[in-house]
């Protein structure tokens, strides 16, 4: 459990990592779509075909950490143009094998 800070004693090492831990938890579409350097649609579009990063719902919104942005992003990283590295990013579009059906909920 995170202790509490008080900004009167804190060291300045103290208020930066509360500073940090302050900042936003969860990145909107459009916000997480800015941080990846592409549109929100083309991020909506990963989203619906099972190829972008994971997401989570909370009530009606859909929302990224950074963390998560920053994983599927490592997963295109390459060093030439022969490096296979670590996986592929799909591009937005349908991809065979790729289901985009929900699972049944019972109820």
């Amino acid at each position: 459990m995170p202790h509490s800070v008080n900004s009167r004693t804190a060291s300045p090492a103290e208020l930066q990592t509360l500073d940090r831990r302050v900042q936003m938890r969860f990145l909107r579409t459009d916000q997480a779509a800015a941080y990846l350097g592409l549109s929100g649609r083309t991020l909506e579009k990963h989203r619906t075909y099972g190829t972008g990063p994971v997401y989570r719902k909370l009530g009606n919104r859909v929302v990224y950490t950074i963390e998560e942005l920053d994983a599927w992003a490592e997963i295109g990283t390459r060093r030439s143009t022969s490096d296979p590295g670590k996986g592929v990013v799909h591009p937005a579009k349908p991809i065979p094998g790729i289901s985009r059906s929900k699972p049944a909920v019972k109820r």
